[in-house]
């Protein structure tokens, strides 16, 4: 949540205002039941993704125990990074699926790096936290 909304003020012109680039795909914030939808189900549906990240993790969590603190950083983050983002199966402006189907503007430059921030963001702080709860 942190990273989104970091990202939010540095990408209102990709999810916010009437010119924005997801404007036929995704929910329009400004609008205020839209926003309020959203604020609603947000912390929820966040404990529901870290319940089936959990699940999906469980069975390695012994091996990880024997990693150093900064191993298990690299390691989650990364893991987070790549399998969730970059290399996803969702074409989405900073995903490998998203350059080969998107239409031009989805994945220019401008678009791909600024969401590719917004994903580093997320997996550092997904590193540092899962990290630091298997000390």
């Amino acid at each position: 949540m942190i990273a989104g909304l970091i990202d939010l003020q540095l990408a209102k012109k990709i999810y916010k205002g009437r010119n924005r680039l997801y404007k036929s795909t995704f929910r329009d914030i400004d609008n205020e039941n839209e926003s309020k939808r959203i604020a609603k189900i947000l912390i929820p549906t966040q404990f529901i993704r870290a319940i089936a990240m959990s699940i999906v993790l469980y069975p390695i969590l012994t091996y990880l125990q024997e990693f150093s603190f900064g191993m298990k950083f690299v390691f989650m983050s990364s893991l987070m990074f790549v399998y969730a983002d970059f290399a996803s199966a969702v074409p989405f402006s900073n995903t490998i699926e998203g350059i080969i189907y998107l239409k031009k503007e989805f994945v220019e430059k401008r678009v791909f790096w600024t969401i590719q921030f917004e994903a580093f963001l997320y997996s550092v702080l997904f590193g540092l936290l899962s990290a630091w709860l298997l000390i």
